[in-house]
């Protein structure tokens, strides 16, 4: 009895001594974790820190934009401006959008604030809208009828707390309607994001509005902010040594973003300015005369083409863009427009889409299966690559005009007269 009594005491030491080994080991584990995510956290600013100042330098090396203005010239974290203090606004910014633009840490901060660093002040919040707080409480806005639009978007620096922070400084704000603004510009913006990801190549970005002394301006703001009547965005890639130039007016707009691409160099000529003058001359003058813009737009839109105009168009036709005014009117009319994106379903189904491809279509034709035998030909096809006038009536599927037709009387090939 005396002897288990023993067992069971040396027992009960050994299991509390292997306990306390046990938690003592889990503690130690939890200090090193948390200095590992220390380290981690420090670590991470000390890159994000190098980082940005590889981007002042690299924008420094390809050169900023030089001209003959009198703007003063500021250095932010991430982007580097000329304030036009006349216009109170940036006469341009230039940036880059970075591989690391994958890298969404940071959600959108909407901090926005004045520019300490612009010596003559520049715009703000009152150029723009004014705030009264009701006797309730809540918030009553007076807008001036202007969207706060960014010229280096927000998104390109969502990597870094820091630049995304200083991209909502009023220096970096231009009046846009809001219709530009969050529509044709946010989708040129969402493109050149989508180049760098798709090549993993930076892009060096010049935004600028286009100003001039005749310009309207806000007149119940405090500054009078210049309302932009267009603005540019350029930019080069030195990995495939690209370059390209989107002249956009300050409106809503249904074209496609390829109508709007221009040269560096017309751009120059517009602006008179000189954009990137540190490059090696021969680079600097092949980048700056290109025009093409299909490889910088995204895939599912580089085969979409522009609705036919108008005006070419025989009286009594219409064009895509025009085919939603004919939804639900319960009437036989005849669109026209090019077949750029086809398919055949699994159940024989055949979808036909003119002007714009899938996912982005504007228009879409159906042949339902058990139509297709009505067509000498396979619609599918036969009709791609095709400008063709449909006949029916138009209604809606999913948003997007569409119309359902039979047989083939419905669909001839249209061409252009001659002028």
């Amino acid at each position: 009895m005396r002897k288990l009594f023993i067992l069971s005491i040396i027992l009960f030491c050994f299991t509390s001594s292997k306990a306390q080994t046990l938690s003592e080991q889990i503690q130690t584990f939890k200090q090193e974790q948390e200095s590992l995510e220390q380290k981690l956290i420090i670590t991470t600013n000390e890159l994000d820190s190098l980082k940005l100042l590889k981007i002042i330098e690299d924008l420094n090396i390809v050169g900023l934009p030089k001209s003959d203005f009198k703007d003063q010239i500021i250095t932010h974290s991430a982007m580097i401006l000329g304030y036009a203090e006349e216009f109170e606004q940036a006469r341009w910014v230039t940036h880059i959008i970075t591989p690391d633009i994958v890298q969404t840490s940071f959600g959108r901060s909407n901090d926005f604030r004045e520019d300490d660093k612009v010596s003559t002040g520049s715009s703000k919040q009152e150029d723009y809208f004014l705030v009264d707080t009701l006797e309730n409480g809540k918030l009553e806005y007076d807008g001036f009828g202007y969207d706060r639009g960014h010229l280096a978007p927000s998104a390109d620096f969502r990597w870094s707390e820091k630049a995304l922070s200083e991209s909502f400084l009023y220096s970096n704000m231009s009046p846009q309607k809001a219709e530009f603004n969050r529509d044709i510009w946010a989708h040129l913006e969402d493109a050149l994001r989508g180049y760098v990801i798709k090549n993993n190549t930076p892009l060096y970005v010049v935004t600028l509005p286009i100003l001039s002394q005749d310009l309207p301006k806000i007149e119940r703001g405090v500054n009078k902010v210049a309302i932009p009547k267009q603005y540019v965005k350029i930019a080069i890639d030195l990995k495939n040594n690209r370059g390209i130039a989107f002249l956009l007016p300050n409106a809503s707009s249904t074209s496609l973003l390829t109508s709007f691409t221009t040269s560096i160099d017309e751009i120059e000529k517009l602006t008179q300015i000189d954009f990137f003058p540190s490059l090696e001359d021969e680079l600097e003058n092949k980048l700056e005369l290109m025009t093409d813009g299909k490889e910088w737009i995204p895939s599912d839109e580089q085969q979409d083409v522009e609705p036919i105009a108008v005006m070419s168009l025989p009286k009594g036709y219409f064009n895509t863009n025009q085919a939603k005014y004919k939804v639900g009117n319960n009437k036989n009319v005849t669109i026209c427009g090019t077949v750029v994106s086809t398919k055949l379903s699994g159940k024989g189904n055949i979808f036909i889409n003119l002007d714009r491809a899938f996912p982005n279509q504007v228009f879409t034709v159906s042949i339902f299966a058990n139509n297709v035998k009505n067509f000498p030909y396979k619609p599918e096809e036969y009709l791609k690559g095709k400008t063709i006038c449909v006949t029916g009536k138009v209604s809606e599927f999913n948003g997007t005009p569409s119309m359902s037709i039979e047989n083939g009387k419905s669909i001839f090939l249209y061409e252009k007269e001659e002028e």
